[in-house]
């Protein structure tokens, strides 16, 4: 994969491919800060319906587990 910056993450959906389920939207990005490289990206996970007051977990998805960044939508494997 090329080199990707964190801010070209923003804005693309996130579609596991081995259900073919829509996770969602890149929130935000974990780096390496001595390398510099990108270690992850971090989705908000979905609260259930009607229950204003639980907190939704973010979904983790090591960089390994990406298989394919487009120009709108990152396939992952999880």
């Amino acid at each position: 994969m090329a080199n990707q910056k964190g801010l070209d993450f923003k804005h693309k959906e996130v579609i596991n491919i081995t259900d073919g389920r829509r996770l969602g939207y890149v929130q935000d990005v974990t780096a390496d800060l001595e390398s510099g490289t990108i270690t992850s990206i971090i989705v908000p996970g979905s609260s259930k319906p009607f229950n204003i007051f639980q907190s939704s977990q973010d979904i983790v998805i090591p960089w390994n587990k990406i298989h394919c960044i487009g120009e709108d939508i990152i396939l992952v494997e999880i």
